[in-house]
């Protein structure tokens, strides 16, 4: 199997670096290796930054936009973006455990049935490409999401399968500073 090249600022191509760099800088001293990854197509990685400043200002809450992200890549089996959302999730929106867990192990978030619809939905979004039904779309309506954040949860599916689809057609390693969230 032909083996990707996980970049460091050293290896990486001339346009990427300064962006590699910045990263670095921002994440405590280490690059997250899925942006080195990334850095083999500028393009994709720029996509990646672009659409992650996009999602960030979404209408859904970061402890939501975090359930998207984490339900996304359980569902779609990629251990790098679980362990970078886990990590994420504890240090920036301090999620508490049990939702992690129940995130993690795709079980009912039983303390709180609107962010478990909010996972449902996410899941049925990404098993029915989108044509979730309108028995799905009603529930997550009727949760109190907005038709505004369905589209939202298509946005960060959207950004979650570049990065998981990536991270498993590299077979990317898992930092040793997220380890600890794998």
């Amino acid at each position: 199997m032909s083996e990707f090249t996980i970049h460091t600022i050293e290896s990486a191509p001339a346009e990427v670096k300064e962006v590699l760099e910045t990263v670095q800088k921002d994440n405590g001293g280490y690059i997250p290796n899925l942006i080195g990854l990334l850095a083999n197509a500028p393009t994709a990685l720029e996509t990646y930054r672009t659409v992650g400043a996009i999602n960030r200002r979404n209408s859904l809450t970061p402890t939501e936009r975090e359930v998207v992200q984490i339900t996304a890549a359980v569902t779609n089996g990629c251990a790098f973006c679980v362990a970078g959302h886990t990590a994420f999730s504890i240090k920036q929106i301090q999620m508490n455990d049990d939702l992690l867990k129940a995130l993690r192990n795709r079980t009912p978030i039983d303390t709180d049935p609107k962010l478990d619809t909010l996972a449902k939905f996410t899941i049925a979004v990404i098993n029915t490409k989108g044509r979730v039904g309108d028995e799905a779309l009603a529930d997550f309506l009727e949760a109190g999401y907005t038709h505004e954040n369905a589209l939202d949860v298509v946005l960060g599916v959207s950004l979650a399968t570049l990065c998981n689809y990536a991270n498993n057609l590299a077979n990317t390693p898992i930092n040793p500073e997220l380890q600890p969230y794998a």
